[in-house]
């Protein structure tokens, strides 16, 4: 047996009372006097050793004791700013020093709970008092005011035996103590080879930030302080808590300190009855202390989502004690927005933490680091990335996603384009790769993407012309749409377009819309182009949320922009949503984002959002009207009545649709029908379908209506040539490679014959 002696530390705290704090640990006890302290803690110790084979650890060989006075000026604080008083005071500060068997000194501030260590003797007293003003300075007033009960403190001994032959690393860090909150909840940081074979081959460094990798080492080692960086996504707020805890890591001889990094929700996930997370919480930070841990938590706002029914009653709201009573300690990233809500959500919260703010860097220090970048991946992943494909690059992620920050969104895309390459067998990128690369994330034509590319006007044309029918001046405004976008001249900081389409019902509205989509953003994305949404469902205030979101819950419309943010968005029969639908979108026509509770930020910045309305179409028909001016001011003149000027004045354009004519129907018909030939059941068996004039003009008869416009044909042919058609291959399966010819014969259904090819 062998027997460990830790340092007590002890002040009278008045009533005839003594209050003992076991230096290096979250140990204290009050009693009478300093022999029932050291009776009460010694035996804590002992049950402790019994029960778990663990005891602290303490390294300072011969602990000695010296009061320093700091001066501090108390300062109250608010939302409106800082008001120090007119006057200092001189706190004495205990300070538990001494030298290590590990060549060099510790030094502990027990009243603070904090500690630091130093090389140097000389420096030792400096040392101290900047950390003392450091810690004093952030206390309220009456946590000042409260450290001068604190009498003159007295050093004492407690010595526990324990037998240190069963094994060499009881009473140090690596005793192999199970903790098994942590790991069912955290995984131990940095990640074990066999995970990181599993992630990103991206470098885990932080280039061109090494300042801040040493400002957050300084607040979480030095003074053990709780760090948030802040800042927009992309600039390198990981690389910087990743880089500082491998620096951490590599002095394992000098500081001993474990890192776990946790998903909030597994926390509450495998919570079945009330009060059980909560004791989930306690063991967590019980564990970490005794594994002198520290917990990163990959996304903080989300502390504040679980839990409760709201903020003030979530995970976040129950760890702020600890965090407030020293016990302990956390890392973690946000964006301003998301500090400014967590801090108007749970006031003191943010307060527990120590912030670093990370800008983005200057173009030039970006170029830097994307060559490094580009040097890691041609050492080590053997894949060339050259550099008029860096400079593309860099180009496009700055246009296109002016939402996102560098460094962060370049080396993404990068690495993107050097794992398609590694899927493709290639080992150089050339700007081919990235523009095809791009083209798959987006959707964005090459038109778009490449400067030595000029508009083609008659191939725009035709596009819009082969889609959309009877509406020349729909068109007209739709290929403008194209050209400033392709000049590069639309606001970046708003969506690229917002329209509002105006005219009967079934005139091509929603086909102009898809058309628009598949012109812009068809030609690499999976999913379609183009996001709908039936503005008719929310016609309540309280159904806003279901658009928008509320509290933790996403909305229809932020689930389907997150997903696809490059996409024309179109909001069918916007007027017959409740008024407050539309004050919740000036925002978003307006500066193209939509910020919610939490500070989490949704980007319309890449979209196209389309309205469509019928209002002025009551008691109009949806033929035989002249495309006048006067027709068009009273659909404009309906709009203006309707909506409120400032919903008015954020939207780009009013398009006006014209009413068909007769040959327009018949060319949709036509279209309908070009459509239909190319269905898989048709190609399947190399069967080439012709329609004659008979069966066009009965379809063209029965599939528009003057009140629906167009939209009754698409069933018309589904019910009068699809089913026949349909019906007569089930009765002839042998059928291949023929013509089908579908005609029509008056008193009958459509008739389907065949004949050879």
């Amino acid at each position: 047996m062998e027997k460990i002696n830790y340092p007590l530390l002890c002040y009278e705290i008045g009533d005839g009372h003594q209050l003992g704090m076991l230096v290096g640990s979250e140990i204290k006890a009050i009693d009478k006097d300093i022999s029932s302290i050291k009776s009460s803690i010694q035996d804590h110790l002992h049950k402790q050793y019994k029960k778990f084979d663990y005891y602290p650890t303490f390294d300072i060989k011969v602990p000695r004791l010296k009061v320093i006075e700091v001066k501090v000026r108390p300062t109250y604080r608010d939302k409106s700013g800082a008001f120090p008083v007119s006057y200092q005071l001189k706190i004495p500060v205990a300070l538990v020093y001494g030298e290590t068997d590990h060549n060099y000194y510790d030094c502990y501030l027990p009243l603070f709970n904090h500690s630091f260590y130093y090389y140097d003797p000389k420096q030792f007293e400096s040392l101290a008092k900047h950390f003392a003003t450091n810690y004093l300075n952030q206390l309220s007033p009456n946590k000042i005011y409260n450290l001068l009960r604190y009498k003159k403190p007295v050093l004492d001994i407690i010595s526990l035996r324990v037998n240190t032959n069963r094994d060499t690393n009881y009473g140090g860090f690596n005793y192999q103590r199970e903790y098994h909150t942590l790991n069912r909840l955290a995984e131990k940081f940095p990640f074990t080879k066999g995970i990181r074979k599993n992630m990103a081959s991206y470098p885990e460094a932080a280039w061109e930030l090494e300042d801040k990798v040493n400002e957050v080492f300084e607040k979480l080692i030095n003074t053990r302080s709780n760090v948030l960086i802040v800042g927009n996504h992309g600039v390198g707020k990981s690389a910087v808590l990743t880089q500082v805890i491998k620096k951490i890591s590599s002095k394992k001889e000098q500081l001993e300190f474990s890192f776990w990094q946790i998903m909030p929700q597994r926390i509450t996930a495998s919570s079945k009855y009330l009060g059980e997370w909560q004791e989930t919480v306690e063991e967590l930070v019980e564990e970490l202390q005794s594994a002198n841990g520290i917990l990163w938590v990959v996304n903080m706002v989300q502390l504040m989502q679980i839990g409760g029914e709201g903020p003030e009653d979530s995970v976040a709201a129950f760890l702020r004690a600890f965090l407030q009573q020293n016990k302990l300690q956390l890392i973690g990233e946000a964006t301003p927005e998301e500090v400014e809500s967590m801090r108007r959500l749970l006031p003191g919260f943010v307060e527990s933490f120590q912030l670093v703010q990370v800008d983005e860097l200057p173009e030039k220090r970006i170029q830097v680091i994307l060559q490094k970048f580009a040097d890691y991946a041609r050492k080590n992943l053997k894949v060339d990335i050259h550099e008029e494909a860096m400079n593309l690059a860099y180009r496009l992620l700055l246009r296109y996603y002016p939402y996102e920050s560098f460094p962060g969104k370049g080396i993404k895309f990068l690495g993107q384009c050097i794992s398609e390459a590694d899927i493709s067998d290639k080992s150089d990128i050339y700007k081919a790769e990235v523009i095809q690369n791009f083209t798959k994330q987006t959707g964005l034509p090459d038109l778009f993407l490449r400067d030595d590319l000029l508009l083609d006007q008659k191939e725009l044309n035709d596009f819009f012309n082969g889609r959309i029918i009877g509406q020349p001046r729909v068109i007209k405004q739709l290929s403008s749409i194209v050209k400033i976008y392709k000049a590069g001249l639309n606001n970046p900081y708003k969506p690229i377009n917002t329209l509002l389409f105006v005219g009967p019902t079934g005139v091509g509205k929603t086909a102009s819309a898809k058309a628009l989509a598949d012109y812009f953003f068809g030609k690499g994305q999976q999913k379609s182009p183009l996001i709908r949404i039936d503005m008719s469902e929310f016609q309540h205030p309280s159904q806003i949320s279901r658009l928008i979101g509320e509290g933790r819950e996403v909305g229809q419309l932020v689930k389907e922009i997150r997903e696809r943010p490059f996409s024309v968005l179109l909001l069918d029969e916007v007027e017959k949503a409740h008024p407050a639908i539309f004050d919740a979108l000036l925002t978003v026509l307006d500066e193209g984002v939509l910020v919610d509770a939490y500070g989490r930020i949704t980007n319309f910045r890449n979209s196209i959002i389309i309205m469509t309305s019928n209002l002025g179409a009551t008691n109009r028909t949806s033929i035989g009207f002249t495309n006048s001016t006067s027709d068009e001011d009273h659909y404009h003149s309906a709009v203006m009545r309707h909506f409120r000027p400032e919903f008015v004045n954020r939207i780009d354009g009013i398009v006006h649709f014209n009413a068909l004519e007769e040959e327009d129907i018949l060319k949709i018909t036509q279209k309908e029908l070009e459509e239909l030939k190319q269905r898989e059941g048709f190609l399947k068996k190399k069967l080439r379908v012709q329609f004659t004039d008979r069966i066009i003009a009965y379809l063209v008869g029965i599939g528009f209506d003057e009140r629906y416009g167009a939209r009754p044909l698409q069933r018309a042919i589904e019910q009068s040539v699809v089913t026949p058609i349909a019906n007569w291959l089930l009765e002839h399966p042998k059928v291949n490679n023929r013509v089908i010819i579908v005609d029509y014969e008056e008193k009958k259904q459509a008739a389907v014959r065949v004949s050879m090819a």
